[in-house]
């Protein structure tokens, strides 16, 4: 499966201040490992329930990554799984999922840029996993592919593509040489255009429905 698209975290333990997270009661011996990483990585786990923490879930698929949380809601949600499916990677994003990670690339540093993209709602995933899982589903289920009825602007389009590989407001910025202020506004207005919750959702859906 190919290897997730992120940024260059910052070194762990500089600038991440009082950085906690909570792991999910699931993940076996995987769950051991995802959380070794995180201490590596300078995070703190959190003994019980934490306002504003990320919520890690650790499991084979992303339903059993999910199973056994305590209390629905909660913080924002960073999925580790061995394997993604097309129907996995649908229940992570109706769950709340904000990034994914497969738990072979779940390094200290992936699982420090993971669990930051997930706190400030920047969705992270493979472009590639999502183009060969989801667009095959949506093929499957009838989805029809945009024409010029595109409910997104070429500009749009083009952020979001941006988005899929990866990229940061920043990054995005320095591409279309324009501010990080524009970018979040075009984000906005694309995430209402489609009708989707968060940068993760406005990924799987542009992917499924042949937008990038």
């Amino acid at each position: 499966m190919t290897a997730l698209v992120l940024e260059a975290p910052p070194e762990p333990g500089l600038g991440t201040g009082t950085l906690r997270v909570r792991l999910g009661p699931a993940g076996g011996a995987a769950r051991d490992t995802v959380a070794a990483g995180l201490r590596r990585a300078g995070i703190e786990l959190a003994a019980g329930p934490c306002d504003g923490a990320v919520r890690v879930a650790v499991g084979r698929t992303p339903g059993a990554a999910l199973d056994g949380w305590p209390e629905p809601g909660g913080g924002p949600l960073l999925l580790v799984a061995d394997t993604f499916t097309a129907a996995g990677v649908r229940q992570a994003v109706r769950a709340g999922a904000v990034a994914m990670l497969q738990s072979a690339e779940a390094t200290p540093e992936r699982l420090l840029t993971a669990v930051h993209a997930a706190r400030y709602g920047e969705g992270r995933m493979s472009y590639d996993v999502l183009v060969r899982l989801l667009d095959r589903a949506g093929s499957a289920a009838g989805h029809p592919r945009p024409g010029r009825d595109s409910p997104l602007t070429a500009r749009q389009r083009t952020v979001l593509a941006l988005v899929a590989e990866g990229h940061g407001n920043a990054a995005i910025a320095r591409e279309l040489s324009c501010s990080q202020h524009t970018v979040k506004n075009v984000m906005y207005d694309l995430m209402t255009r489609l009708h989707v919750r968060n940068r993760a959702h406005a990924v799987a859906y542009g992917v499924r429905t042949g937008l990038i």
